[in-house]
C-alpha cells in the first residue's frame, strides 16, 4: 500500500463526506433503550441507522452486501459484508446508540448535545466520538485499500444500537446470523480510548459493570422534621450506611474481597509504562475544581485503579427535592443509581449477587431497602498479542503519527468484547478509539478529534493488510 496515497484518500474522504455525515448524525437524539424506553415510538434510532445505511450505500463498495437486520422488539443491526481477495475474516465493530444529553454543555459557545459545532480539530456533540464515527471510519479504511487495488481479507462490519444499554440485543443477532458473520481471525473495535492524540493506542482490557437502583423507604409520606427527627431514622443515613458496606468513603476502596481479582503482573508493568508515556496526562485531563486532586500518588497505580480495580460511582438520585424546594421535611425515601465498575476478569453475575446481598440484608431499623439490578456486563482481557499484530500496530503508529504505538487497559465497558472473547478464543483483537483527553464521552462537551480520527483510520487500513495468510 502506498501510505501517502492512503493518507490523502482518507483525509479527503473525512473532509468531504464523513464529517458532514457525522454532523448530521449528532443532531439525532437516539438515546440507548435503557435511557429511552419509547425508542421505537420516537423513531430516532431508525433515523440514525438509516443515515448510516444511506451513507454506506452511496459509497458503492464493490462485491459487498449491506442490510439493516431487525428482530422484533430489539434494536436494529447494520451489517455490511465485503468479499475478500485473500484468506481471512475480519470483524469490525461499532455502535450508533448514545448516552443521555447530561447537563453542563458550554452553551455560551453554542454547544449542546444535539448541536454539532466544529472548533478546529474538534467536532462537538453527543455520540460523534462514542462512537458514531466507527461505521464511517471502518468503510473509509477498506476503501483506501480498494482505491489502490490492495487485496484484503473478507470484512464484516457489525454496527449495533444497544451498546450503551449493555448490548442486550446483540447476542440474538450474533446467534441468528452466525453463518454470515463467520469466525473472525481479527476483531477491530473502534469504541475505545486513547491516552493521548500522539500515537496509536491499543486497549488490553475493559472493566465490567454492575448497575442498579438502591432505594431505602422509611415512611409512607414525608413528615415535619422537627417532630420526627430523632424518632424516625433518616432514609439518607440508612442508605449511607449501606453504601459503606460496599465502599470505604475515606479512600474509595471497594470493601468486599469478592469484588477484587489478582492483577496480572504483565498488566501492572504495562500500566506503569503507559503512565511514564502519559505523565501528568493520566490525571491532568480531568476538569478538577479548586484544590481537588487525584486518588493515589503514582501514575501507574492511578491507571490500575481505573482499569483493574473495582470503583463505585453514584450517577443519579431520587427522593430529594431541589435546594430551593427543600422544606423542613423528613423525607420518606432516598434512592440512588449505582454504577460499580468491576475488574476485567470478574464474573458479572457473581458481582451482582454480592452487591444485592450487601444492600438488602440486615437493614438498620428494619427499614425497607431494595436494590434493583440492571443486567450486568462482564469485562474483557485481551489474549496474548500475536507478533504480526504487534508489528502491524507499531509500524502503523510510526507511519501516521511518527510515534511508537502504546497500550493500556480502559476503565469503561464494551460488553460485546467479552462475548466475542468467549465465542472466538483464537481471534486477535485490535480495540482502539478516539476517546482521548477531554473528549468526555458520556459527559457534556463530548467531542470527536477529527485529525486523530483520520490518522487512526489510516492505521486501521494498514493493519487490515497485515493479517497473515
Amino acid at each position: 500500500m502506498n501510505h501517502e496515497a492512503a493518507r490523502s484518500y482518507i483525509n479527503a474522504l473525512w473532509d468531504d463526506e464523513i464529517v458532514p455525515a457525522i454532523t448530521e448524525y449528532i443532531t439525532i437524539p437516539n438515546q440507548s433503550p435503557v435511557f429511552d424506553h419509547k425508542w421505537e415510538e420516537h423513531g430516532y434510532m431508525d433515523q440514525a441507522v438509516d443515515l448510516a445505511y444511506e451513507w454506506v450505500k452511496s459509497r458503492e463498495i464493490p462485491n459487498s452486501n449491506l442490510e439493516i437486520l431487525r428482530i422484533e422488539g430489539r434494536t436494529p443491526l447494520l451489517l455490511l459484508e465485503i468479499d475478500g481477495q485473500r484468506d481471512g475474516n475480519i470483524l469490525m465493530y461499532g455502535h450508533l446508540d448514545k448516552q443521555p444529553p447530561f447537563d453542563g454543555w458550554r452553551t455560551e459557545e453554542g454547544l449542546g448535545p444535539w448541536t454539532p459545532v466544529r472548533q478546529g480539530d474538534k467536532l462537538y456533540g453527543r455520540g460523534g466520538a462514542d462512537d458514531g464515527y466507527a461505521v464511517f471510519a471502518s468503510v473509509a479504511a477498506v476503501q483506501a485499500l480498494q482505491d489502490q487495488g490492495v487485496a484484503h481479507p473478507r470484512i464484516v462490519c457489525a454496527i449495533e444500537c444497544s451498546e450503551e444499554s449493555g448490548s442486550p440485543d446483540l447476542p440474538f443477532y450474533i446467534e441468528k446470523y452466525a453463518d454470515r458473520i463467520g469466525a473472525p481471525d481479527l476483531v477491530v473495535c473502534l469504541d475505545s480510548g486513547c491516552g493521548d492524540y500522539d500515537r496509536l493506542w491499543a486497549t488490553t482490557s475493559l472493566r465490567g459493570i454492575v448497575a442498579g437502583n438502591l432505594r431505602v423507604n422509611v415512611l409512607r409520606n414525608g413528615v415535619h422534621s422537627g417532630d420526627a427527627s430523632g424518632v424516625v431514622p433518616s432514609s439518607f443515613r440508612i442508605l449511607r450506611t449501606l453504601l459503606s458496606r460496599l465502599e470505604d468513603e475515606n479512600t474509595g476502596h471497594i470493601v468486599p474481597e469478592a469484588l477484587h481479582v489478582p492483577i496480572p503482573q504483565e498488566r501492572v508493568e504495562q500500566a506503569h509504562i503507559a503512565a511514564d508515556v502519559l505523565g501528568e496526562a493520566v490525571w491532568g485531563k480531568f476538569p478538577f475544581v479548586g484544590n481537588t486532586g487525584p486518588m493515589a500518588d503514582d501514575g501507574g497505580e492511578r491507571l490500575l485503579n481505573k482499569t483493574w480495580r473495582p470503583a463505585l460511582s453514584v450517577t443519579g438520585v431520587d427522593g430529594m427535592p431541589d435546594l430551593e424546594q427543600a422544606g423542613n421535611v423528613l423525607r420518606p425515601t432516598t434512592a440512588v443509581k449505582l454504577s460499580l465498575r468491576i475488574p476485567p476478569t470478574l464474573d458479572a453475575d457473581i458481582a451482582t449477587d454480592t452487591v444485592v446481598e450487601l444492600m438488602t440484608k440486615d437493614i438498620p431499623y428494619g427499614a425497607d431497602a431494595s436494590f434493583v439490578a440492571e443486567k450486568g456486563a462482564g469485562g474483557w482481557e485481551a489474549p496474548a498479542t500475536a507478533p504480526w499484530l504487534a508489528k502491524a500496530m507499531e509500524d502503523a503508529s510510526k507511519l501516521y503519527y511518527d510515534q511508537p504505538a502504546s497500550a493500556m487497559g480502559e476503565g469503561g465497558s464494551i460488553p460485546f468484547m467479552g462475548m466475542l472473547g468467549e465465542k472466538f478464543p483464537k481471534a486477535q483483537f485490535l480495540i482502539t478509539g478516539v476517546l482521548g483527553p477531554e473528549s468526555n464521552a458520556h459527559g457534556p462537551n463530548e467531542f470527536l478529534h477529527v485529525a486523530y480520527a483520520k490518522k487512526l483510520t489510516a492505521c486501521v487500513a494498514h493493519i487490515l493488510t497485515q493479517l497473515p495468510e
